[in-house]
């Protein structure tokens, strides 16, 4: 099966397939891989594993790119639905375009995390589905206001400033500069001025000032799909550029990271640096295979995840796939063959469930659009 531009209304195949990429992570797919790992993966599953969970503090593991590839995604959406408005109806028309993604996105992110199901003290103010809210505000009001240039400039004013601020200014209450857990400037910052700060009984890692470098994430996404939709430049000089820049990105990330330490949960400039480069690679690799090569078959699975990345989100906040797996295959089905194999099926099912119902969505052409 081949997937055309008639069919994904003159889509990027490879920016849906990222997206797919992306979500497949957090939609199962990484407990999917655990299991595998865990029934056949001998001394491998010691390394694999751990890269299907956050670093703990410092570092950079594969589950640390899945947040910032979010972002650096909707930076590319930014292009994609703005530049044509602002073509066609003006600066007013994105900006509505602009407030009314943002409400809807932000509240989605309340609801997604309980609401006030909990009570007013209980609500979850910045999570994940908030941040990139956030992110695409402020690079939407940027993309808006400014051309290439002022948007790179942007770009290095955030991580930067950001860098200097946390590099050089010593953290009130201790006297001197960390980047250490909670003795930081972005945990100090949370703790005076995030309203609703803690959730859960513990403190968000989504705060407010590391807020401020993931719209540099959300800019490199504007970077790239100002490099995509270039018809000056031919498409295999794009993948050089999106692969040789990225690798680029990465090396520069973890040399700064030696002063300025790669930490994703409180964003630090190197992470940007590390995430984005990755992210451009992968794109460079998807654009590479899908676009310039055509060799599309085996990516309609992510294809379905990408076209109704918010859905499915949502969709497994609501139901929980895990337990219904179980249902089919939990007891002694799943533990005949031992614990790590149980494991291995439930999450299977689980994630075949998920595909199921993108794919029912996708056939239906029943898209979440905000």
């Amino acid at each position: 099966m081949q997937i055309t531009n008639d069919q994904l209304g003159q889509r990027i195949l490879s920016v849906d397939v990222l997206r797919g990429f992306d979500m497949f992570w957090i939609t199962g797919g990484a407990g999917f891989f655990i299991g595998i790992f865990r029934v056949f993966g001998g001394k491998m599953e010691q390394w694999f594993v751990p890269q299907l969970d956050h670093a703990e503090w410092e570092g950079f593991h594969f589950y640390d790119l899945i947040f910032p590839l979010f972002v650096f995604i909707v930076g590319m959406s930014v292009v994609f639905s703005l530049q044509r408005i602002l073509e066609t109806q003006g600066k007013k028309a994105a900006y509505r375009r602009i407030i009314r993604r943002f409400v809807l996105l932000f509240l989605l992110g309340i609801i997604y995390y309980g609401g006030m199901r909990n009570g007013w003290l209980n609500i979850r103010l910045l999570g994940v589905l908030q941040r990139l809210a956030l992110t695409y505000f402020f690079t939407g009001m940027l993309f808006i206001h400014f051309r290439l240039r002022g948007l790179i400039i942007a770009f290095a004013a955030l991580l930067i400033g950001y860098w200097a601020w946390l590099s050089f200014i010593p953290v009130p209450g201790l006297g001197h500069v960390s980047f250490a857990e909670g003795q930081n400037w972005a945990n100090w910052f949370d703790s005076h001025f995030l309203p609703l700060r803690k959730w859960n009984g513990d403190w968000d890692p989504e705060g407010l000032l590391s807020t401020l470098p993931a719209i540099g994430s959300c800019i490199l996404g504007v970077f790239a799909s100002l490099l995509l939709r270039n018809k000056s430049i031919e498409d295999r000089k794009k993948v050089i550029y999106f692969i040789g820049g990225g690798i680029a990105a990465v090396i520069l990330g973890f040399l700064w990271g030696l002063q300025f330490p790669v930490i994703k949960k409180i964003w630090t400039s190197s992470y940007v640096l590390v995430a984005g480069g990755y992210s451009f690679v992968t794109l460079g690799v998807l654009y590479l295979i899908l676009d310039v090569w055509q060799v599309q078959k085996w990516s309609v699975p992510l294809v379905w995840i990408g076209v109704n990345p918010i859905t499915i989100y949502m969709a497994r906040n609501i139901v929980d796939f895990n337990k219904l797996a179980k249902r089919f295959v939990g007891g002694e089905l799943g533990t005949m063959f031992g614990d790590d194999f149980g494991y291995l099926l439930y999450t299977t099912v689980s994630l075949a469930l998920t595909l199921l119902l993108v794919r029912f969505l996708y056939k239906r052409k029943i898209f979440l659009k905000l």
